[in-house]
């Protein structure tokens, strides 16, 4: 018989952790007051407007609780990117978890009242916003910008080849252009120099009324089309907590393994072979844990467990008591203290330090940032001694200045040019002159400025071009994303803050 990855005390703590985390995100998106259920539940303690998403939260939190154990079995460095949306309870449920919230916002202390600050603030009046925001330790994608997360993702991960970037991709937010097109980012990513992403498609059925097309075709489609991209799937499916508990825990070590063994090869043997990325589909309930049927309608693995999916006010006064049952269903009482603080034994679960996802430095805008090397501007004017009297490009004269900050920075590797194939087109020709596009596809032989290692970063889509950079700078690096738009020129230089900072 195989054995199991958790040993029974570890799996009964994770799964009381995951309670917590889901505990946490049920009070953030209905209490104002009461916040450990000390009292019996009131309609005051209630928020009179419910505002935020519930399907896609437990399992985000079952994803934060697991890549915490690999963390801190592997000392990784890791963070993570979510994709689904509005699922904002998870993650800062899980910050405030791990302690990060608390340092950052010192008036959300770890007891009672901090409790009930957390909750209340959520989706409130001068609290904070519904979902992944700015205001959330370590988050560099904006939750409602829904596609783009698996470009950041890969964003982050150039030019750090210590990081793995773990990045939850919703099933709603798949079918958007710019995700679909992300998942070809594997071919721009360098196993020796480049860090690794490592994609969790959360596919849980549904969007806001209707299923969702990754859900609903075979699996064995689904596991072609995403070998198609280049990706090597892993499956986790179920909604029993015990055996998801251990089937995640045990493709989570193989892809960590994987993604070790890829960048071992890569780094010792100088492989630029483009490898096979792993990834995760963790095929789950929508509204795991949550209500199962309410009013006669089922809730639990529906779209109408989406939002909010139980209405609380004075129409539906007996929902008041469904949504106690529902937060005592994860039993608190055993995942805090007369104090509220979260237990001990429990919280040691979570990595330390800035090995916290919420906190690591990569997540959180300006602390790693590195100013750029630039040259003299002044020495690329061109002299015009009389109107008419010289022909020259600005766009010729942009590329030799590009050429340079490429050259002065290329041992700090923070500076790459990012556009959707028109480098040369823009007439920023003077950039192959020291450097060429990355590129990790195959070649032939009448290909021109290819090379496994380039500080060129051509893609036709533009919402990968500036979905890249964007989740650079938080990084300590730089760039620029060039553009053709009505036969003009555009250069825009990337910003050298982060959606968090």
């Amino acid at each position: 018989m195989k054995t199991k990855t958790l040993c029974p005390e570890l799996l009964h703590k994770m799964d009381a952790y995951w309670r917590a985390a889901n505990y946490l995100s049920v009070g953030q998106l209905y209490l104002c007051d009461n916040p450990l259920l000390r009292e019996p539940l009131k309609l005051s303690h209630v928020k009179s407007m419910l505002l935020g998403h519930w399907g896609t939260t437990p399992g985000q939190n079952f994803i934060y609780v697991h890549l915490n154990r690999v963390i801190k079995k592997y000392d990784l460095d890791m963070f993570y990117v979510s994709g689904p949306g509005h699922g904002g309870p998870a993650i800062v449920g899980n910050v405030y978890l791990e302690g990060t919230w608390s340092e950052v916002y010192p008036n959300v202390t770890q007891d009672k009242a901090g409790l009930k600050k957390l909750f209340k603030q959520f989706s409130f009046p001068g609290g904070i916003s519904s979902h992944v925001a700015p205001t959330t330790p370590g988050s560099i994608h904006e939750g409602g910008e829904l596609g783009y997360s698996l470009s950041h993702a890969f964003g982050a991960a150039f030019d750090n080849p210590g990081l793995i970037v773990a990045c939850v991709v919703g099933d709603g937010e798949a079918e958007t252009g710019p995700l679909a097109t992300a998942w070809h980012s594997n071919k721009f990513l360098n196993p020796i120099n480049d860090g690794a992403v490592l994609p969790i498609l959360h596919l849980n059925g549904y969007k806001i009324a209707n299923p969702t097309v990754l859900a609903r075709i075979e699996h064995e489609e689904l596991d072609q089309l995403l070998r198609g991209y280049g990706w090597t799937p892993y499956f986790v499916e179920g909604d029993e907590p015990e055996e998801m508990h251990q089937l995640m825990a045990s493709i989570l070590e193989q892809t960590i393994e994987s993604i070790r063994q890829i960048q071992s090869n890569a780094r010792k043997n100088n492989d630029t072979t483009r490898p096979r990325w792993p990834m995760i589909v963790l095929n789950s309930l929508k509204g795991w844990t949550g209500p199962k049927v309410v009013d006669g309608l089922q809730i639990e693995g529906t779209f109408r467990a989406h939002q909010i999916p139980l209405l609380v006010d004075s129409e539906h006064p007996d929902h008041l008591k469904l949504l106690e049952n529902w937060m005592n269903s994860y039993k608190p009482e055993e995942l805090f203290d007369e104090s509220g603080r979260f237990l001990p034994e429990l919280a040691e679960l979570a990595p330390k330090g800035e090995r916290r996802m919420g906190a690591n430095p990569h997540a959180n805008g300006g602390l790693l940032l590195h100013d750029l090397l630039m040259p003299d501007f002044r020495k690329y004017a061109v002299n015009v001694p009389s109107p008419g009297s010289v022909q020259a490009s600005d766009a010729h004269v942009l590329g030799e200045f590009l050429r340079d900050v490429v050259n002065l920075n290329r041992e700090q590797r923070n500076f790459r040019i990012f556009g959707p194939d028109e480098t040369l087109s823009n007439r920023l020709n003077a950039v192959f002159e020291v450097t060429n596009r990355q590129w990790e596809a195959r070649t032939v032989e009448n290909d021109e400025f290819l090379a496994s290692d380039g500080r060129v970063m051509e893609m036709l889509s533009e919402h990968q071009c500036e979905g890249w950079p964007r989740g650079a700078p938080a990084h300590g690096r730089h760039g620029c994303l060039t553009a053709m738009k009505r036969s003009c020129t555009s250069l825009i230089q990337c910003s050298t803050s982060t959606p968090s900072g």
